[in-house]
């Protein structure tokens, strides 16, 4: 389904959904950070999705990294809660949804980057330095800004 995200656009359409959605930075014994190349809005960004019902949110990170990266992780902390209203994003089927997303820090487990071919058409380990050439949307960027700064307290915005 294609995606089309409005920041800060007086021209943008009222949201019409919130969906609880988690990301996770996920960094490797060298530092190296995990990011997904997103077929729906053609950015670079950290995995994550949209929870489900009678999941935890943790687990719902766990699940969306391992299905859209071939990554299995373990949750180490919390990056920020993310809601800003400014943001929102209108899918082809009418839906527009306001970002609500939880971002946690993770640490790589097992498993080899890859990309699903749905929702993904990369996934590779990114040295912190090559993050500011890539097409990345700007609050996705906030996030892994946050996610490399090393603050010891989460950003909720």
């Amino acid at each position: 389904m294609a995606r089309t995200d409005y920041y800060d656009d007086p021209t943008a359409p009222a949201a019409n959904s919130v969906v609880p959605s988690v990301t996770a930075a996920v960094r490797d014994g060298g530092g190296r950070l995990l990011l997904i190349h997103k077929i729906d809005n053609d950015y670079w960004a950290l995995p994550g999705g949209a929870m489900d019902l009678g999941e935890s949110i943790r687990d719902a990170a766990v699940r969306e990294v391992e299905e859209e990266t071939g990554v299995h992780v373990e949750v180490t902390g919390l990056v920020g809660i993310y809601t800003d209203p400014g943001h929102v994003m209108v899918y082809d089927d009418g839906e527009v949804r306001q970002e609500f997303s939880v971002c946690f820090h993770a640490r790589y487990v097992s498993g080899e980057p890859r990309e699903d071919g749905t929702e993904t058409k990369a996934a590779r380990w990114v040295e912190p330095n090559e993050v500011p050439e890539l097409s990345i949307h700007p609050t996705m960027r906030r996030r892994i800004e946050a996610a490399l700064s090393g603050a010891t307290s989460p950003e909720i915005v």
